[in-house]
């Protein structure tokens, strides 16, 4: 991958690599995966939590040892045992249900994942006899006959734990790579008499390791179609997959459609009946129903049903947004509560403000929220009319229905009802810039 970052840590549609192998075990019914970390272990710890057991492998002996690193939390377990690598994003808990049940019904050692392709290079290749499994082959160690077999080995297994942890001591690592592999437990298996079931699947996307920066793309790719389709069929319009990444966890309801060059991650909620984008990023943000966002920016933000946001609103994390909204051009909403039928049109920033129901914010109003040490809040009232190019220094309080006139800096509390004029008075001084321009002229 060429980088400081595990590989299983790079991000697919809004995950780690890894935590998308942890859900599908989940999904699949397994409680606590165990997770074999080497490098980067305290990392991938924090990107999965409390939800998995971990084991360390301290050394980088190869896929069977890192297995055996697992004994001391698995090797009591009785009964079928997902093994399987967290470099495979797509791989679906519908999979590994299957493999288990294949090796219940079969009561083999292993279940084990194979496919087909036209071109196998760098795959482990399945040499059966009579139809059964008898060993697995890395591509490293193939002679010129078992190089020529199409069937390969997806890395995804279901073993009978005490068949496994018998059989892994016994490993050698007298291979190309110098490692303990595990698919030479398979070889073991049919030598000691015991079967092995390669189940074979017609679809091989979902088994994809990613080795390196396209193909993590590649990965990417295939579960952004996958997530977008899902969207459509459930009643989201999709106007160009092309050019919309959403994310694993975003939630979208019907008759919402998501227009050209949009990016919607984290865990983002939309109502029904919305419009988004063009040309949106969103993040870890609620929208509700029947609302309108587009060329716009909302992180940690939300916006109440029947709003409206942009273009090129900035929604920043605390922003609160009631129904009915209405956010336009260039306009900076930060941890800042805004009451229904607000109006915030254009080149405006509130930070750190209350903002009472139905109130309208002129043109180019700043809330004055640091003086350089310590933020503070600014409180508007409802019905309040701020004109346009006023300064709010908080902390300040302007009430119910008060009005602002345009040019103002506010520097002290504005009661109800009271219009609040904080300028310096016009002064008209008749022929001066006849004079002016005069002078200008004498002295070039």
């Amino acid at each position: 991958m060429k980088s400081e970052l595990p590989k299983c840590l790079h991000g697919v549609c809004g995950a780690p690599m890894v935590e998308h192998v942890v859900r599908a075990m989940k999904k699949a019914g397994v409680e606590r995966p165990v997770v074999v970390v080497g490098h980067g272990a305290e990392l991938v710890k924090e990107a999965l939590g409390d939800g998995c057991d971990y084991v360390l492998q301290s050394e980088q002996l190869g896929t069977g040892h890192a297995v055996m690193a697992s004994s001391p939390v698995l090797g009591e377990h009785e009964g079928p045992l997902l093994v399987m690598a967290g470099d495979t994003p797509l791989l679906s808990a519908e999979t590994l249900v299957g493999l288990v049940e294949a090796q219940r019904i079969s009561g083999a050692a292993a279940s084990m994942a194979t496919f087909v392709l036209e071109d196998p290079f760098g795959y482990g290749r399945i040499v059966r006899e009579d139809g059964r499994v008898v060993k697995v082959v890395e591509e490293k160690d193939c002679s010129d006959d078992e190089a020529t077999i199409s069937e390969v080995n997806a890395a995804v297994y279901c073993f009978d734990a005490k068949a496994l942890f018998d059989e892994l001591p016994k490993l050698g690592k007298g291979n190309s790579q110098g490692e303990y592999y595990l698919t030479d437990v398979i070889g073991r298996f049919h030598d000691a008499g015991l079967s092995v079931d390669g189940v074979v699947f017609d679809d091989d996307t979902e088994f994809i390791g990613v080795n390196d920066r396209w193909q993590l793309s590649e990965a990417t790719w295939l579960m952004r179609l996958s997530i977008l389709g899902n969207l459509a069929v459930s009643g989201v319009t999709i106007v160009d997959p092309n050019t919309t990444h959403i994310g694993i966890d975003v939630e979208i309801g019907v008759d919402t459609a998501i227009l050209p060059g949009c990016v919607i991650e984290g865990r983002t909620k939309i109502g029904g009946g919305s419009q988004i984008g063009p040309s949106c990023w969103i993040k870890d943000s609620e929208i509700g129903d029947g609302c309108r966002v587009f060329m716009s920016h909302m992180d940690g933000a939300k916006l109440g049903s029947g709003s409206r946001c942009g273009p090129f609103s900035n929604l920043r994390p605390g922003a609160q947004l009631g129904t009915e909204v209405k956010i336009g051009n260039f306009v900076e909403i930060k941890n800042s509560e805004l009451g229904e039928k607000v109006s915030v049109s254009h080149l405006t920033y509130v930070g750190d403000a209350n903002v009472g129901a139905g109130t309208n914010i002129g043109a180019g109003t700043i809330t004055c929220n640091y003086d350089g040490f310590t933020k503070s809040r600014t409180e508007i009232g409802k019905g309040v009319f701020v004109g346009s190019n006023s300064t709010l220094i908080a902390p300040v309080k302007i009430g119910d229905g008060a009005f602002v006139a345009a040019g103002s800096v506010v520097t002290k509390d504005v009661p109800d009802d009271a219009l609040a004029v904080g300028r310096s008075r016009q002064e008209n001084k008749e022929e001066w810039a006849k004079q002016w321009r005069k002078r200008k002229t004498v002295q070039d």
